[in-house]
């Protein structure tokens, strides 16, 4: 069946276009130059309330809820719970680990004082706060390590907000921290997250990701891992080998394009990309500072290690918006599409349209029905636009074939499908 993958999505598979908050805009918005922001937009996907700073409408919050949930999925997979942590931090526990005064992070963070001279930031990211969690806490070897992840917004003070969902300054994550006892178990959980995003990321539709040696920027001094999407839209800068999986950040490579690589001898080649992740490992030097201790075997007290890795779950939906599009609209992967089947009735066939639309729906099949009382170009347009894996037509011209128009979004190929085969259809579909 062409069922969208659930991963426990909790909400409506259908959805009538009469009675549903979708509008579509026929012109680029005129203040937007980057691809995805042009598309959401136009597509009814997203709002905009300034630079940086975007709602999710009904359509773009059901993919990124698609893409949620596969990443929560992957999360709990690898033995990590959910919780929830605050975005309005105290300027004390940052002090802890003295970021609150560092130059990189004033940059980023927005700190303010309120009126009874009390001094808070909003989250950039939440490694003091998981540590103040699991330092109230009696911790021994024994219930270490501790794996925390929670999606929420992110706050950063970005001076080049022209990038759509690409660069927020506003935008939604998903987090994971962890301790650990040693070094060695670290490295090992680093290495099961690295490979988690790398799944998560191929069942979005991002095969191509690459994972990227770079530095630690305002977060460590030590070498750390992204996650980069080769694009021409990217504002980053990799550099890759031609051969194998050999790759790093243009801020930490030393040779030059054409050289050999390092761990094969092939070819250096440089891609502008996406960054869509990013993994740390801290060590100890956060928790001696927050003292943030367990008893090992022996029952000596000793630090915990460390380790913080993302995924910038809202920019997962402009990266795939720049990846996936033509000249007429956007091209959703199925696993995130907002609605697998875009369902467009033209002319006086509103009863058949409906019981197909039932059709397809109690099939499990999530479906968008275009009832409106629209010109055939309109809706077709409109279909095209917003870009669902695939379109089914029912007009009089195809009812007097007992058939309905069927189109893949990624295909030109258009075939008058019997109606009664609608459900082979999304089997087939399904199966590819």
């Amino acid at each position: 069946m062409l069922k969208s993958i659930n991963y426990q999505i909790l909400y409506s598979q259908s959805m009538r276009y009469s009675q549903s908050f979708i509008n579509t805009l026929r012109d680029d918005p005129k203040d937007e130059i980057s691809t995805n922001a042009k598309l959401l937009l136009r597509g009814g996907f997203v709002d905009k309330l300034m630079a940086g700073s975007y709602s999710f409408l009904p359509l773009g919050w059901r993919v990124y809820q698609k893409i949620e949930n596969i990443v929560r999925t992957e999360m709990n997979a690898i033995g990590s719970e959910e919780i929830l942590m605050p975005l309005l931090h105290p300027k004390d526990v940052w002090n802890e680990t003295g970021r609150w005064n560092d130059p990189g992070v004033k940059e980023i963070m927005y700190q303010f004082k309120t009126a009874d001279d009390k001094e808070y930031g909003l989250s950039f990211t939440h490694e003091e706060i998981f540590l103040d969690i699991v330092r109230k806490h009696s911790l021994s070897y024994k219930n270490l390590p501790v794996k925390l992840y929670h999606f929420s917004t992110k706050f950063r003070n970005e001076f080049r907000a022209k990038s759509g969902l690409l660069r927020g300054r506003e935008f939604l994550m998903k987090d994971l921290y962890s301790i650990h006892t040693s070094q060695e178990d670290l490295d090992k959980f680093y290495g099961e997250v690295k490979e988690a995003y790398l799944r998560i990321y191929k069942k979005i539709g991002l095969g191509d990701t690459k994972v990227v040696e770079a530095s630690g920027g305002v977060f460590t001094s030590g070498r750390t891992h992204e996650f980069q999407v080769p694009s021409f839209a990217g504002e980053d800068i990799i550099y890759v080998c031609a051969q194998c999986d050999w790759a790093q950040n243009k801020e930490i490579f030393t040779d030059k394009i054409g050289g050999k690589c390092p761990q094969c001898g092939g070819q250096v080649e440089a891609s502008s990309s996406i960054e869509v992740g990013n993994i740390f490992r801290f060590g100890t030097v956060y928790s001696e500072k927050m003292k943030v201790n367990f008893k090992d075997k022996e029952g000596q007290t000793k630090p915990a290690f460390l380790g913080s890795y993302g995924i910038g779950v809202s920019r997962l939906v402009g990266t795939l918006a720049e990846k996936f599009n033509d000249d007429k609209g956007l091209i959703w992967p199925q696993t995130v599409a907002p609605f697998s089947v875009h369902l467009v009735s033209i002319g006086n066939v509103i009863s058949k349209a409906e019981e197909i639309y039932n059709q397809v729906l109690a099939s499990g099949v999530d479906i968008l029905w275009d009832d409106r009382a629209e010109s055939a170009g309109v809706k077709l347009a409109d279909a095209d636009l917003i870009g669902l894996p695939l379109r089914v037509v029912v007009s009089e011209k195809t009812l007097e074939q007992n058939s309905v128009e069927v189109k893949k979004r990624n295909s030109q190929n258009v075939e008058m499908v019997k109606i009664k085969d609608i459900q082979k259809l999304l089997s087939d579909a399904d199966s590819e």
